[in-house]
C-alpha cells in the first residue's frame, strides 16, 4: 500500500522544482522532504525525481504524481460533502493540465478564471504544441489536456471543443514590401516567416495548400502567441494567428491576411482520465462552454 505522506511530498517537488520550495509548501524541513522521496524511492525500488535545476520526475514519478493529485482532489471533495468524516484540511488540490500556447491566449485562461471562483482549487498548466499535449495525458503526469488528437488516449475519453481558426497575417507596409507583385512561391521563399517552436508546423502546411509546393522561407523564431502579434504588427515576417486574437488588429488595419480567404482551422478536443469525480466532470462543462464561445464549430472529425 502506497504512504501518501510520501507522495504528497514527491508531487510537492516536481510541481514546485526544487527540494526547499517544496518544504515550505508542505511547512517541514528540506530534510524530511528529501528523507520522503529517498523512503519512497527505496519502497518502489527505482529513482523517481531527477534531481535537477528544476527537479523533475522519472516516468514512473509522473504517474506517481499525477495519482497524488488525483487523490488529493478526491479528498477535497469529500471534505466538501462531507464535513463529518473529520479528514484533515490538508492543502488545495492542484489540477494538473496541458494545452497549446494559443488555447491559453485566447479562451483558456477566461475558463480556468471562471472555474476558481465557484472552487478553491489551483492549476498547473503545461504547454506544449496541440500535436503533443496528449503525450503528457498518455505519461500520467496530467490529468486532462487541450489536443489536437481525436483518438482518446487509453484510459481517457476524448471530446470535441471546436476549431481554432488561423490566419496568415502580416503588417500592410511587410505586404507592400514583399507581396507587391502577388503572393507567388517565389515571393513567398523571399519574405521572412515567423515559427513558433520545431513542434509548430502550421506555416508550412498553410504554405503546401497554398502553393501546392515545398517552400522554406527565412524564419524567426519566436515562442509566444502575443509575441508573434507584435512582429507580425512591427513587420518582422509573416505568421499564423490565431483569429481571436488578431481580431482588433485586423479591423483597425494594424494587420491585414497574406492571402484573404485563406485559413487553416485546428481541430481540438478535451481529454480527461475517466476520474470518477464531479469537479474534474464539472471542469470538463466548463472547458466545454468556453470552447463553444470562442472555436468554431465543427460538423465532424477531422
Amino acid at each position: 500500500m502506497l504512504d501518501y505522506p510520501l507522495l504528497e511530498a514527491l508531487a510537492a517537488v516536481v510541481r514546485e522544482g526544487s527540494f526547499e520550495r517544496a518544504a515550505r509548501v508542505l511547512h517541514v524541513t528540506p530534510s524530511a522532504v528529501s528523507q520522503r522521496v529517498k523512503l519512497l524511492e527505496e519502497r518502489l525500488g527505482q529513482v523517481l525525481v531527477v534531481r535537477a535545476q528544476p527537479c523533475r520526475p522519472t516516468a514512473t514519478g509522473a504517474v506517481l504524481c499525477g495519482h497524488a493529485e488525483q487523490v488529493a482532489l478526491l479528498e477535497h471533495e469529500l471534505r466538501t460533502r462531507l464535513p463529518e468524516v473529520g479528514t484533515s484540511p490538508g492543502p488545495r488540490p492542484t489540477l494538473r493540465l496541458a494545452a497549446n500556447a494559443d488555447s491559453v491566449a485566447t479562451w483558456l485562461v477566461r475558463a480556468l478564471a471562471d472555474f476558481t471562483s465557484r472552487h478553491d482549487v489551483l492549476f498547473d498548466l503545461a504547454v506544449d504544441d496541440e500535436t503533443h499535449t496528449a503525450e503528457l495525458l498518455r505519461s500520467g503526469s496530467v490529468l486532462g489536456a487541450v489536443t489536437s488528437q481525436a483518438e482518446p488516449v487509453q484510459g481517457c475519453r476524448a471530446t470535441r471543443l471546436g476549431a481554432l481558426r488561423y490566419l496568415a497575417t502580416c503588417s500592410p507596409d511587410f505586404h507592400r514590401r514583399h507581396f507587391g507583385s502577388g503572393v507567388t512561391g517565389a515571393a513567398l521563399a523571399g519574405a521572412p516567416c515567423l515559427r513558433f517552436d520545431t513542434k509548430d508546423a502550421l506555416q508550412r502546411t498553410f504554405l503546401r495548400r497554398l502553393t501546392r509546393t515545398q517552400v522554406e522561407p527565412p524564419t524567426h523564431w519566436l515562442p509566444s502567441p502575443h509575441g508573434f502579434v507584435d512582429a507580425c504588427r512591427e513587420g518582422m515576417g509573416w505568421g499564423m494567428n490565431p483569429e481571436p486574437l488578431i481580431r482588433e488588429e485586423l479591423r483597425a488595419g494594424r494587420l491585414v491576411e497574406l492571402a484573404a480567404g485563406r485559413h487553416l482551422d485546428v481541430v481540438l478536443y478535451w481529454q480527461q482520465g475517466r476520474l470518477a469525480s464531479p469537479l474534474a466532470e464539472e471542469l470538463s462543462r466548463t472547458l466545454q462552454a468556453a470552447a463553444r464561445a470562442s472555436l468554431k464549430a465543427v460538423r465532424a472529425v477531422r
